[in-house]
């Protein structure tokens, strides 16, 4: 991996191109992130870039991590990171990482926490059918029969029930950089990017192209 940054996601908007063809992308603030550890083989086992984005005030940072941060000198940061880049030797700390790493064209993974959605029904859930709503039907939105009951008189694991929806780490793979604002740090990446509003999404070149 040689690309990878921390971004907030803004919202989701239309933009048209030269021909007036439209596409619908997702505005993400990418970075500024700083580099406040450079990890070795030698020291650490494994070769990494570990980042910080946004920033956060004194009194919110515990005393290891505000001795972590003078140490590379540079600001309190609220979110770490850390990047397996092929050329991690090649960072020094404070170094910044910008949106401009990303170029339109690019293609990239998106990683954040979906919206957490709460206790759901199985129809909700998972996409089950409800049963009749008229003529004395007394089974509307119930999930149906969890097993029968002599044989094997007991509900398999992963069964599909009611349960809490949302709030899981997902990734959408093989997105399209559309287009990269340098001077305000933005990316605009084709499509819908997991998470709400002002979440915390991890951007990296792609591991597959389809």
């Amino acid at each position: 991996m040689k690309k990878a940054i921390l971004a907030t996601k803004v919202g989701m908007t239309q933009i048209f191109d030269e021909d007036g063809v439209l596409t619908p992308v997702t505005v993400l603030v990418a970075g500024p992130c700083v580099v406040t550890q450079v990890k070795t083989v030698e020291n650490d086992g494994y070769s990494a870039v570990q980042v910080g984005f946004t920033d956060k005030r004194e009194k919110l940072v515990t005393k290891p991590l505000k001795g972590h941060f003078d140490k590379a000198g540079v600001s309190y940061k609220r979110y770490l990171r850390e990047f397996k880049f092929d050329n991690a030797e090649e960072y020094a700390l404070a170094q910044e990482i910008k949106a401009d790493i990303f170029e339109a064209g690019d293609k990239v993974d998106a990683t954040a926490i979906s919206k957490g959605k709460g206790f759901q029904g199985a129809i909700k859930r998972h996409g089950q059918s409800r049963g009749p709503m008229t003529h004395g039907s007394k089974y509307h939105r119930h999930a149906g029969s969890n097993g029968a009951c002599s044989s094997p008189s007991k509900v398999f694991k992963g069964k599909k029930m009611p349960g809490h929806m949302g709030a899981k780490r997902i990734t959408i793979q093989n997105l399209e950089v559309i287009r990269v604002d340098a001077e305000n740090n933005l990316l605009l990446v084709k499509g819908s990017v997991p998470g709400p509003k002002k979440a915390l999404v991890t951007i990296k070149e792609t591991v597959k192209s389809i």
